[in-house]
């Protein structure tokens, strides 16, 4: 694709996935359960084996608490993307991408969005971990209580009027809920398929608390004048 056309296009893009998501309003406050997860005395458990997307049709991926899209953030940080945005290739046909649940668990929320649905998965291996998919076209109806299987197809995504998207909420002590990077809870199996795009370890796609807070965003203007480098593209 032209330089000018591919420019053209993810304007077009952020236009749609600002107005397309919602902010973390599905503010989801998380369940009052029992299963709960202290990240900062317990770590993140890499307990993901599946990649929720084709990684092979995907051209780059942003980073954790990136300009990219809109605020979405948790009761601990603000103004930063804490989610990551997937870009499949120009090639593809974005409708015509699978997803599918990478764990098994039950669904917790099913909220029909402006474009698709975005689909909530609480992990029976990890209850307090909920796994949020944005902009899927279902394969077919999915209720709050309905049970899925890892790898189970969940629909496609909705086209190319919008990114994919997905976000990894930790019910933490407090209750108020945590987000943690998708690459986080990775197993490092998995990850064995980014480095085989280009990607050296983790860190690559997460930009950390300390150095988003030393260059912090203008949420009235999110993403203008940002100086990190928010997106990683995949070889």
């Amino acid at each position: 694709m032209k330089p000018v056309l591919r420019t053209a296009l993810h304007v077009f893009l952020l236009l749609t996935i600002i107005t397309g998501c919602k902010k973390k309003d599905d503010d989801e406050t998380p369940p009052d359960q029992e299963d709960t997860w202290d990240i900062d005395t317990q770590g993140i458990p890499q307990f993901v084996t599946t990649n929720y997307i084709g990684l092979d049709s995907i051209y780059r991926i942003s980073k954790f608490r990136s300009s990219v899209g809109h605020d979405y953030s948790d009761a601990f940080e603000h103004c930063r993307s804490m989610k990551h945005y997937f870009e499949p290739l120009a090639t593809t046909d974005w409708s015509a991408l699978e997803i599918v649940a990478p764990v098994a668990g039950t669904i917790t929320r099913a909220d029909v969005e402006s474009m698709g649905t975005k689909l909530e998965i609480q992990s029976d291996a990890h209850p307090a971990f909920r796994f949020q998919i944005f902009h899927i076209q279902p394969a077919r109806s999915f209720a709050i209580g309905d049970h899925v299987n890892e790898g189970e197809t969940l629909g496609h995504h909705y086209g190319n009027q919008t990114y994919s998207d997905i976000a990894v909420l930790v019910n933490d002590p407090t209750k108020q809920g945590r987000l943690v990077s998708y690459f986080d809870v990775m197993s490092e199996t998995l990850f064995q398929q980014y480095i085989a795009r280009g990607a050296t370890t983790r860190d690559d796609f997460i930009i950390s608390k300390a150095l988003r807070d030393a260059h912090p965003l203008d949420c009235n203007n999110f993403g203008v004048g940002d100086t990190l480098e928010p997106w990683v593209v995949l070889q």
